[in-house]
């Protein structure tokens, strides 16, 4: 660590103004102090450490010079937000962070009036700003936009879109790209600085422009000398100038900054405040900086569990392994049988499970990082020579790549298997990850087939299916948590596409549960059986297609139905089964669904936010009390 020991600045920062009665000497001991707290509080709570350790001294920058809220800032993702939240007040409720009801581990205006654009989502920035910025012209104002985006989310198609308009649009905007994927020669630092500050310097303009005026009077050869100069000043620009391809954008570049050098970031920042358009500050940063094992390992420490903070250990709890661990395991198993297996992720090869795969079989693993929409239609080309591709994607960011699933895999009927991590509540990382969509949007989209198991050992004959399956695209999704516990069977087996099968009998009652909802299902069914009523639980492990036997057999036994998914109660597996019967004119059943309700869920443990939509024992005993017609109970 960098500081150890009392908090003697930090203490007194409250809020942003706060920090403008200290001097540059005190501000870098103010972000030795802030690294410290930052890396006690996360050993705690968990959390982003390492993208937060690299954005202190940026951070701290940024609220020294301008004026938050009334100058804008906008953070891309907003996971890299910590230290903007400890100098906007909200220093002292950080043992809640990521907790229920406590402080969110992403920007939310709701929290605070500096945080204003809220994003779990990357590469939305940009856009954002630049629709502030056009609306403070319009509005006749005067105020700052500050937007600070990261490399890896500058390859999000979105962002490059919002730089072509902010280049065309020329508003006053400033744009911080937050690099921490490369090193800085100090001879190439020092070059770019000293561009920087001519470049950006008014007189330094107007001189050049005088300059050329001048060539193309002379006679003769004045328009000759003058074009040979503008070749010259070009070739120059770009042998030494590493941003000009955003300045052929439209964007002046500065840069790049050493990140973590307070006095060199902030005599750069006062210069692009200068420029009258938009201007890109290049910014150097080291992920995880002054914590060594964030330093070392900053793909690991990213989102990190709770650790101890001397030797850096993670404390994790033994158990069966995570639904993510046996689809990564699963599918190296898959694909030493079968050579046209191949992975796509959208920079998630860690979150996904598939650095295994791709340490196994480098050739058949593509990351094509923060870019969605492409990693679905690239997956479709590769379906249509014949591969066999696997697109791993959290259910929340499968949203993004929506079009592409309807037009280039779906429209096209091509044989793309979606392995679709995270469905269902995620916990900590709460409304903005929620995967709670993905059923009711991709069971409206024909020729999808659409599964979810009740366990890990179900998830791998899952995946044996969606191998062999060859008639069009087929997914199978999987929560953020871990298996049950169950054996693990040696040899897999595919299973009939849209058949369900009865885990419980009864008579009086049915449930059909989706996946992590199974266990409350029977919980519930336990519970009714001491009251005399016996309710049968069925496995609804494929969303689409429906077992229609099953559910036809239901209907002529006139069984009360309850379906429980961790899905949108609008237009989820239940809403699927009431169009079932509606289209084989089925009427008069009583059906009840139960599913997450028409708001976005905030952030929590999973269990809590089970709890806060009913997913309890208690209510499913309630509703099938009310379902179940007297006769059928005990007296």
């Amino acid at each position: 660590m960098e500081s150890e020991g009392t908090s003697v600045l930090l203490d007194h920062i409250h809020q942003p103004e706060d920090l403008k009665r200290l001097t540059v000497e005190q501000l870098e001991q103010l972000a030795a102090e802030t690294r410290h707290f930052l890396v006690e509080k996360l050993s705690v709570t968990g959390g982003h450490l390492a993208p937060n350790l690299g954005v202190v001294e940026l951070t701290i920058a940024m609220h020294y010079l301008f004026d938050s809220p009334k100058d804008k800032f906008i953070f891309d993702v907003g996971h890299q937000s910590y230290v903007h939240k400890i100098l906007t007040g909200r220093k002292d409720k950080f043992d809640t962070l990521r907790k229920y009801k406590g402080l969110c581990g992403f920007v939310k205006r709701s929290e605070s009036e500096h945080d204003v654009w809220e994003a779990g989502h990357s590469s939305t920035s940009l856009s954002a700003a630049m629709g502030m910025a056009v609306a403070r012209d319009l509005k006749g104002e005067k105020n700052r936009i500050v937007a600070m985006i990261g490399d890896g989310a500058l390859t999000g198609g979105m962002a490059l879109e919002a730089l072509n308009h902010i280049g065309h649009e020329k508003r006053k905007l400033m744009v911080i790209l937050n690099d921490n994927e490369m090193s800085i020669a100090p001879n190439v630092g020092a070059l770019s600085h000293y561009l920087a500050r001519i470049r950006s310097d008014r007189h330094y303009v107007k001189a050049k422009e005088e300059f050329e005026h001048l060539i193309k009077k002379i006679p003769a050869i004045g328009g000759t000398l003058a074009k040979t100069a503008e070749r010259v000043k070009d070739s120059f620009k770009y042998l030494v100038v590493p941003g000009v391809w955003f300045e052929e954008l439209g964007l002046t570049y500065l840069g790049p900054v050493d990140g973590h050098n307070l006095p060199l970031l902030l005599e750069t920042m006062k210069q692009a405040d200068k420029v009258n358009g938009p201007v890109l500050v290049h910014v150097i940063t080291t992920k995880g900086k002054g914590y060594s094992p964030a330093e070392a390992d900053s793909h690991t420490w990213h989102g990190i569990s709770p650790y101890k903070i001397e030797s850096g250990q993670v404390l994790k709890t033994v158990g069966p392994p995570m639904y993510t661990e046996v689809f990564g395991s699963t599918l190296i198993e898959l694909a030493k049988q079968d050579e046209r297996i191949v992975a796509i992720t959208p920079a998630m090869p860690g979150g996904s499970g598939l650095l295994g795969f791709a340490k196994e079989f480098p050739g058949r693993m593509f990351d094509v990082g923060i870019a969605e929409q492409h990693a679905a239609t690239f997956s479709a080309g590769l379906a249509e020579e014949g591969l066999k591709p696997v697109f791993a994607v959290y259910s929340t960011f499968l949203q993004r790549a929506y079009d592409q699933v309807v037009h280039d895999i779906c429209r096209a009927n091509l044989n793309v298997v979606f392995a679709i991590d995270r469905a269902g509540f995620v916990g900590p990382d709460g409304e903005t990850h929620q995967g709670v969509y993905d059923m009711a949007y991709l069971r409206s989209i024909p020729n999808m087939v659409l599964m979810m198991p009740k366990d890990e050992n179900e998830l791998r004959h899952m995946m044996k299916t969606a191998f062999e399956y060859n008639e069009g695209p087929i997914a199978y999704r999987y929560p953020r948590e871990s298996g049950l516990g169950v054996p693990m069977d040696e040899t897999l087996q595919p299973i009939s596409i849209g058949t369900w099968e009865v885990l419980r009998p009864g008579s009086d009652a049915a449930i059909l549960a989706v996946g992590p909802m199974i266990p409350l299902a029977l919980e519930a069914a336990e519970a009714m059986s001491k009251e005399g009523v016996q309710v049968r639980v069925i496995n609804a492990r494929f969303i689409k297609p429906m077992d229609e036997a099953m559910l036809l057999q239901l209907a002529k036994e006139d069984i009360p139905i309850l379906t429980l998914e961790e899905g949108a109660e609008l237009g989820g597996f239940g809403s699927g089964v009431l169009e079932h019967y509606s289209q084989h004119n089925v009427y008069g059943l009583r059906i009840k669904i139960i599913g997450v309700p028409d708001y976005f869920v905030e952030h929590g443990s999973v269990k809590e936010q089970r709890k806060e939509v009913g997913f309890t024992a208690e209510r499913l005993v309630s509703e099938l009390q009310a379902l179940v017609p007297r006769r059928r109970q005990r007296a």
